[in-house]
Parts: structure tokens; sequence; C-alpha cells
């Protein structure tokens, strides 16, 4: 596998992190994060950066998915830190038009933000994990689906691990939940500890027989807030943040062939509480935050390319 290369842009985005980053159409969307910022779109023909419109409020921790020709925020958050709230629904971004707007309601019970989020090829997205209270409490193992054509929401068997600020990824028709931390462990008592409640354990849900599993392999590094993608029989798990002051460089992979994960190239720079998104036959990253917390906020942008 070749190495993280930096991209030379024209133009830079605005900096930030815990936002989403998604790749529509040939181009890639920066979104979200700490306050209202515009959306930020990279033309890879070009390497340009350029900016859109801002979403209707401050929006982050979430893992957009693709719908259509729709990118859909569940599990978000608004607010600021440590007492963040969940939105209560939907929030919809059409790239073809540069709107904004709400989609279906959340049902109030299962309201979180820092949740894994992922389309499946059934045509339902599921969300697993989360967090109802910011930074202070209230970690959950919820496991959720909801059909963006009719709004349907269905709650589904709980994930064996609570978790926030962990991505998930689908592979071979089953879906693995990994990284994240437990952050409500202290209940807002100690916001230095919460970097340090990793967890190790990967969680695997197997639609085809409907039951989740903890694989036999925990993740090797135990971070928190990484970019995660699939592609072939991989999935990626890229940076991340744990106790130590430095955002991670790791490269986690994931093999389906023989269920084993293994180290890949180091990211030029550290960064988490970013999204990974594939173009092209390559793994982007950009934004995020160079160290543990919020600071500082980058606005490189760099890819890999990866194969089947």
């Amino acid at each position: 596998m070749k190495r993280w290369t930096t991209i030379e842009c024209k133009g830079e985005p605005h900096c930030r992190h815990e936002n989403g980053f998604a790749a529509h159409d040939g181009k890639l969307y920066l979104f979200g994060g700490r306050r209202v910022q515009p959306v930020d779109i990279f033309d890879p023909e070009t390497n340009e950066w350029t900016s859109a419109s801002a979403p209707p409020m401050e929006i982050h921790h979430f893992q957009p998915v693709i719908f259509g020709n729709e990118i859909w925020l569940l599990g978000t958050m608004t607010g600021e830190f440590p007492r963040e709230t969940p939105l209560d629904k939907v929030l919809i971004y059409t790239p073809a038009t540069d709107d904004w707007s709400f989609g279906p309601e959340i049902p109030a019970s299962r309201r979180r933000g820092a949740a894994g989020c992922v389309l499946h090829n059934d045509g339902w997205i599921y969300l697993v994990g989360g967090i109802v209270d910011g930074h202070h409490s209230g970690t959950q193992c919820w496991f959720d689906r909801m059909d963006p054509s009719t709004g349907r929401w269905e709650i589904l068997p709980d994930a064996p691990n609570k978790r926030d600020h962990a991505p998930c990824a689908i592979l071979n028709n089953k879906l693995y939940f990994f990284g994240g931390r437990e952050t409500g462990r202290h209940n807002g008592q100690d916001y230095d500890a919460l970097f340090g409640d990793t967890i190790a354990d990967v969680d695997v849900f197997d639609f085809e027989h409907q039951t989740w599993s903890v694989h036999p392999e925990p993740l090797p590094i135990q971070t928190a807030a990484g970019g995660a993608a699939s592609h072939g029989n991989r999935i990626y798990y890229v940076g991340g943040e744990a106790l130590r002051k430095e955002a991670f460089t790791d490269m986690q992979i994931f093999d389906r062939n023989d269920d084993h994960w293994s180290p890949g190239p180091a990211l030029n720079c550290g960064r988490h509480g970013t999204n990974c998104c594939i173009h092209d036959g390559k793994i982007w990253i950009a934004a995020g935050s160079g160290a543990r917390g919020g600071s500082p906020e980058l606005t490189s942008l760099e890819c890999i390319e990866v194969h089947k």
C-alpha cells in the first residue's frame, strides 16, 4: 500500500473539528463542526476548495450517510461543551441545490449524538451507540434503524457495549462497531479522565441472523473519534484520540478475508473528530483536531490509494 499524500490545495477549508466529511458525485463535502460554518467543497479534479451555505444551526458529532442525492445526518448534536444536546430531527443537505432541510423526527427516547451511522443496501439507515447528554452522561448501546423513504423508525437489540465517539461500517452483510469510549462513565465529574475510557471490543451485528456478537480480536490501538471507511473486503479506521495529548496517526485495517486487524501507513498529521470518505479508489480525510480535545483545528487534506 502506498503512503498517505497531503494534497497541495488551491485555497483551504475553514478549520473545524467534530465535523462531517463525505464524497458525493465526484466532490468532497466538509461540513459542520464546532461553531456555525459554511460547507466547504473540494474538487479532486482541480484540487480547489470552494464554500457553500452554512447549516441552520451549529452541528457536530455525527457520521454522515449518502441517501440518493442527499447527505443525511442522524445522531447529531448541537450546542457547546460539555452539555451538548442531540437534534430532534434528521438534518439533510442537498449538494445540487446547496440547501439544508429537516427530515423525519427522531423519537424523543432515542435521541443522541456521537453515534455510529451507516446506510445498508436494504435501504435502511442504521444508528448505533451514542451519548444523550453531551460529554456529561448517558452513553448508550442503543441500536436503531430508520427508513429514509418513509421516516419509519424501529428499535433493534442493543449492542454488546456502550460507546460514543465511535464509527461503524458494513462489510459482507455485517455491521462492525468499533473504537470510541464511554464518555458518560464519569457523569461529568472528571472531563480529563473520560479520554481514557476507550473501548477495545469490536461489536458485530449479523444482518442475516439478526444477532450481535463480540469479535474475538479487539481493536489493537484503542482510540475514539477516528475516521472510518469500508472498501472491498476491508474496513479502515484512521486516527483518533485517547488519554495522551497528541492525536493519533495510526491506520488500522480489518480484513474480512482473514478476520484480522493489521497496521497500515500512518497519517502525515495526527487527527481526530472527522470522518473518512472513499473517492476514486482512495481514502480521504480532512480537518479535525491535531490533539486531544479541540485544538489545534486543522485544514489539511490527505488521501491514500487502497485496493479491493
